[in-house]
């Protein structure tokens, strides 16, 4: 191992975890980590992470939200005009990572994150790391012109499955645009579904990728601690806190194996709480790193929990959609949306991203 790899092994906080003895193991492996804009650091950090993983007999490594070129310095409340488009950034044309600055910024770091093709060389290189390991990793994609933030599963065959974050929060949108779907892929270890921070804020998201088949869930997160009134602990943070919560629901409610990944340390003015871990279909916590850098490692017999899980109360066997149709509908037309005493009832909300989608 490399001289960054033997730093990582000494640096990572591992919390291995064996349940349900079976045929059909799998180790998979969620991330706390700090990524920036630089390419090459990036790449050779993701190497030494993936070399370890595999000499622990991982198959599935969770990489977090930006990994590839860093997250945004700052969110905001303030909106794109309207009308606008995200901004739009190319990589360097070698490959290099490097990344040119916008005009008046004086460090690469406040500028935005490198836009990536997905048929481009990083995922290739990506691709090549991967090996025989399933990789899912965020990155800024560059899709024909916008940017959006995406996630990306690989192995060695190239890519698997592709999500574009849907929900924004604050000031995101003026950076990315947003996608529009969630759909679940198949893959040698199973059929896996990804979320990409915000989202799991949303039952709805989890569910459309539940309904879909997704029997793992990869949600890849740069998620910070409060930005007013901040424990001088992250554990104790209320964003933490969050965090945690939405993790242990989402898998519980959906009945899947959830392995939730983070950005570690500080970017800009945000400091991200870490807290990567690994959650079984009962809800329950097999591994985490707590609010430090590292990896949280859980061995399982993914069909037998499936199984055991959902022997008595299966959750999607036992929905009741004719009971809550409108279940996703758009913002400004429930009563209890803060907007509908602005839109009135019934008023089309003009300019939502909000999409009717039956998978209650």
């Amino acid at each position: 191992m490399d001289r960054w790899g033997d730093r990582f092994d000494q640096w990572a906080r591992i919390i291995p975890a064996r349940i349900e003895q079976g045929d059909n193991m799998i180790t998979v492996g969620a991330v706390a980590a700090e990524f920036g804009r630089d390419l090459e650091a990036a790449f050779t950090r993701i190497a030494a992470i993936l070399d370890d993983a595999r000499a622990r007999g991982a198959h599935l490594v969770v990489l977090p939200e930006a990994a590839l070129g860093g997250y945004l310095t700052t969110l905001d409340d303030s909106p794109a005009p309207t009308g606008a488009e995200p901004p739009t950034a190319d990589p360097a044309p070698d490959g290099s990572g490097r990344v040119e600055a916008a005009p008046g910024d004086d460090a690469a770091e406040d500028s935005l994150p490198p836009a990536l093709a997905l048929d481009g060389p990083q995922l290739r290189r990506l691709a090549r790391l991967a090996g025989d390991l399933v990789v899912v990793v965020g990155l800024c994609e560059d899709g024909g012109g916008a940017r959006y933030n995406t996630a990306v599963a690989v192995n060695g065959d190239g890519l698997l499955g592709v999500h574009r974050k849907v929900h924004q929060p604050l000031g995101e949108g003026a950076s990315y645009r947003a996608g529009d779907s969630f759909t679940a892929f198949d893959t040698p270890l199973g059929r896996i579904g990804m979320l990409i921070c915000y989202d799991k804020a949303f039952p709805e998201a989890a569910r459309a990728l539940a309904v879909d088949g997704a029997q793992i869930v990869a949600c890849v997160s740069a998620w910070p601690a409060s930005r007013t009134f901040r424990a001088p602990d992250l554990a104790d943070d209320r964003w933490t806190r969050r965090f945690d919560l939405f993790d242990q629901a989402r898998a519980l409610e959906n009945q899947v194996l959830w392995v939730s990944s983070n950005q570690a340390g500080s970017f800009g003015s945000l400091r991200f709480v870490a807290s990567a871990k690994v959650v079984d279909a009962g809800g329950e916590v097999l591994a985490t790193t707590g609010t430090t850098a590292g990896v949280a490692y859980a061995t399982v017999d993914l069909p037998r929990m499936l199984a055991s899980a959902r022997a008595s109360m299966f959750h999607l066997r036992d929905r009741r959609p004719d009971a809550y149709p409108d279940t996703a509908l758009p913002s400004g037309t429930s009563p209890l949306d803060p907007f509908h005493s602005i839109l009135g009832p019934g008023a089309p909300a003009g300019g939502t991203r909000a999409r009717k989608v039956r998978c209650a």
